[in-house]
């Protein structure tokens, strides 16, 4: 397959592919299946990153009602939809293509079911919040396929989910600064793409087979995480005759202390003992969740 040569590159410290694994499958929540690569024994957490999953389920399974705290949630539908309802009322549903980025803050109680029959596939990435943030009021943002910003140029086409790609700019807001990117490339395409020096980022495959950071590397197929190293953007190659999909995911580093317990993630123990006691007793935040149960929930 002939590939497209880099000419005056625009990355002239390509980063290296410090680790790479591949994402098994593992239970979670109810009866339903995710290919978890951050947040597992491997790599637990990836500042600002605490989870990456690729997540599989189909009705009755799902993700009922559960609380979270002290970070971000961003669900990437691949195929089929998700609904999602919480305790402040807010409902919604999002179908291939659709986002929703949700600030958890300092407290939600929330579901996320199968909207439609079949299995529903899609991402789900957590990202930290610095301390100052932690307890903000939560707040959502939701953005139909339609309206993510989508370019095609020279055999790559990139979603742009947060940041920016080939002069395109997404107008997501993150309270933690994140690049999201979904790159198809055609076979024999190669690509690059800047990535700010201080960010940590990762490479995850979802189709196709592509080799990333240098050209002599063995190539990536779907379902591996790649930890990219220290430089000043990702170069990527598609030799195969099969047009190649990852995401590309960056952010900047929060260099805080971290403690997690489960869904809740906090500084330090004791912010975790009061978000627990917070939590249990329906208080600072959590005020409603002591009368509510989702629709999905009360229905099943």
């Amino acid at each position: 397959m002939p590939e497209t040569e880099i000419t005056n590159p625009i990355v002239n410290e390509p980063r290296p592919i410090m680790r790479k694994f591949l994402a098994r499958p593992q239970r979670e929540g109810v009866g339903a299946f995710v290919r978890r690569s951050i947040g597992r024994f491997e790599l637990k957490y990836f500042d600002p990153f605490l989870v990456l999953d690729e997540f599989s389920v189909s009705a009755p399974a799902g993700f009922p009602d559960h609380p979270h705290r002290g970070f971000e949630t961003v669900t990437y539908m691949l195929q089929g939809a998700v609904t999602h309802e919480d305790f402040a009322g807010h409902k919604g549903t999002i179908g291939a293509g659709d986002l929703q980025w949700m600030t958890a803050g300092r407290g939600i109680v929330h579901s996320e079911m199968p909207a439609t029959q079949g299995v529903q596939k899609g991402l789900q990435l957590w990202i930290n919040l610095s301390s100052k943030h932690k307890m903000i009021e939560p707040r959502y943002q939701e953005i139909q396929s339609k309206d993510i910003a989508e370019v095609e140029k020279n055999g790559i086409k990139v979603r742009v989910i947060a940041g920016e790609a080939l002069g395109t700019k997404s107008p997501v807001y993150t309270r933690t600064p994140t690049l999201f990117l979904d790159f198809t490339l055609k076979p024999g395409v190669s690509l690059e793409q800047p990535i700010p020096k201080t960010w940590n980022a990762f490479v995850y495959v979802l189709e196709g087979e592509g080799i990333f950071g240098s050209p002599r590397s063995l190539p990536t197929t779907a379902h591996h995480l790649l930890l990219l190293g220290a430089g000043d953007g990702l170069v990527a190659w598609n030799r195969s005759s099969r047009p190649l999909r990852f995401i590309l995911v960056g952010g900047q580093p929060l260099g805080e202390p971290l403690v997690q317990f489960g869904p809740f993630v906090m500084n330090t123990q004791e912010e975790i003992d009061q978000t627990i006691d917070d939590f249990e007793n329906c208080v600072n935040g959590f005020e409603r969740a002591k009368y509510w149960q989702s629709q999905a929930l009360a229905d099943s």
